[in-house]
């Protein structure tokens, strides 16, 4: 089930996708969820947005290169 995150002046897509996925990584994904946002660079405060479930399949670990892995 999808979430919402309600924006505070200044946030930017990957400041939003750092606090509600952990990660800037998923900010394409935030952004998907959001179409009609997406002019928006940095946002005013009280804007809703979708935040989607993701599949949690795999790790942080895991999607790191193989050279930022401490056991490559």
């Amino acid at each position: 089930m999808a979430r919402t995150y309600k924006t505070k002046s200044g946030d930017r897509w990957d400041g939003i996708a750092k606090d509600m996925y952990g990660s800037e990584k998923y900010a394409d994904t935030l952004m998907q969820a959001n179409v009609e946002h997406l002019n928006i660079l940095q946002f005013d405060s009280g804007v809703i947005l979708t935040v989607p479930d993701i599949s949690t399949d795999e790790t942080e670990f895991e999607s790191l290169p193989p050279w930022r892995r401490e056991d490559g």
